[in-house]
């Protein structure tokens, strides 16, 4: 995998080599899952997933079998935000998925156009009081559950700070939609840079910005830790990048 990550052969990794491949990982994990899924849901093999195939394959039996009202309700819930996210995905609007569309549907935050769709789940996941905000209750809730009632652990603290001091822009007491996408799809944050800083850093014995393979060996636990390796199990597997 070294050899394959050292995209111009001279036998060093660097931040730009490992932030390219980070991502091809990424890209690659996201579309394997596609296909893993597709033969599901395209039940007329057109090579589309239309709506109806998707709701049928997905909720077809709950909706019919279930008679637990708490099923019901949480599958009511389901069925519409589904729904909503679909169509967003379906650009042409046929309410039929090319594997493309069907791609952002299942992996939203991966597309620009998605965006909002991701900002408003968020929302609706730990806004529990429906009032259409955030405040740092519902925030800290989110991370942790105090059911022992007892002192919150320090790093629930330095998050009730976050909340105030960088959450929270305009200082209000609750995060709106606008300040939940700055928390979740930073603009100015890259994940895959990030990433790839990361590894070298931690990595980098001689401090030359850039990694040879032995040090990469000699700190194998961290990368077997990390997306370069897709969590280690590319390490298991043979294919070509």
């Amino acid at each position: 995998i070294v050899d394959r990550i050292d995209d111009n052969k001279d036998g060093y990794l660097t931040t730009e080599e490992l932030k390219n491949w980070i991502k091809r990982v990424q890209k690659r994990y996201i579309y394997e899952n596609v296909a893993k899924v597709w033969k599901d849901y395209d039940l007329n093999k057109d090579n589309k997933i239309a709506w109806e195939e998707y709701k049928q394959a997905t909720y077809g039996y709950y909706l019919e079998e279930f008679q637990d009202a708490t099923d019901q309700h949480s599958f009511k819930k389901m069925l519409p935000r589904d729904e909503r996210r679909f169509k967003t995905a379906d650009l042409d609007g046929d309410l039929a998925a090319t594997r493309e569309e069907f791609t952002a549907f299942l992996h939203p935050e991966e597309f620009e156009h998605m965006k909002n769709i991701v900002v408003l789940e968020t929302l609706e996941d730990i806004d529990k009081n429906e009032d259409g905000f955030v405040d740092q209750d519902e925030y800290i809730a989110d991370m942790f559950a105090n059911e022992e009632g007892g002192p919150e652990p320090d790093w629930v603290i330095t998050e009730r700070e976050q909340f105030s001091d960088f959450r929270d822009i305009n200082k209000d007491g609750k995060m709106d939609k606008e300040e939940i996408q700055h928390w979740i799809l930073p603009q100015d944050y890259d994940h895959a840079l990030a990433e790839a800083r990361h590894l070298v850093y931690e990595s980098d014995v001689d401090k030359d910005q850039k990694l040879t393979k032995e040090e990469v060996l000699d700190n194998w636990n961290m990368f077997v830790g990390s997306q370069a390796t897709n969590y280690g199990e590319d390490l298991t597997r043979n294919h070509d990048e």
